[in-house]
């Protein structure tokens, strides 16, 4: 079984500090493609991925 990293990662902190900043914008990118971040939305509880996907304004995930 594989862990993920995705929920303590630094570039989506860098995000949530400031959603504008530079490293901000690339993980809001990354994460829009990233098979690492697909996996660990699939692998959260419905409430909580319904929740992120609110979040970060991901409809794929709703």
């Amino acid at each position: 079984m594989t862990t993920h990293n995705c929920g303590n990662c630094s570039f989506r902190s860098k995000y949530d500090n400031n959603p504008k900043s530079f490293l901000g914008r690339i993980w809001k990118w990354h994460a829009g493609w990233c098979p690492g971040w697909k996996k660990y939305m699939k692998s959260l509880p419905d409430q909580e991925r319904l929740k992120l996907a609110e979040k970060y304004n991901m409809k794929k995930y709703k």
